[in-house]
């Protein structure tokens, strides 16, 4: 995945949310501090969440915003938030989110190298476990 997606500051790896709206709100506002989403894409965020789960298995959630929202995207990013205490997902227990923003089709391939990160057992359970920035930007930018 490129480089340039992941912004070290959007790494958070000791995050703690109530539930799976107030991960997404967080997922959001991580997109929303390293300039890359405009404000309303945090609802359009939850809005997508309220139509189809982000829930991909492994304790693993990939929040992103709806087609509607596009314009609300500044530049194509990924943000990567842990949460050692888990978050409720619909029953599910999630661990790590990866929040995406990706105008004109860009998601699908986010989601694809994604899933090929994400369905590599070693790797995927380093960024589960993961306790330094350097160990995700590394692991997602392969």
């Amino acid at each position: 995945m490129r480089e340039d997606l992941l912004d070290p500051r959007a790494v958070l790896l000791h995050e703690r949310a109530p539930d799976r709206e107030a991960a997404i709100r967080r997922c959001g506002r991580a997109l929303v501090e390293v300039g890359a989403v405009a404000e309303p894409y945090v609802a359009a965020m939850l809005e997508r969440e309220r139509s189809v789960s982000t829930y991909v298995g492994e304790g693993v959630a990939i929040p992103h915003g709806t087609n509607a929202s596009k314009d609300d995207i500044l530049r194509d990013a990924l943000c990567f938030i842990r949460f050692p205490d888990g978050v409720d997902w619909d029953g599910e227990q999630v661990t790590v989110c990866v929040g995406i923003a990706a105008r004109e089709g860009g998601h699908v391939p986010l989601l694809a190298a994604l899933a090929e990160i994400l369905l590599d057992p070693g790797r995927a359970r380093t960024l589960r476990e993961a306790t330094e920035v350097a160990q995700v930007m590394k692991e997602l930018t392969l």
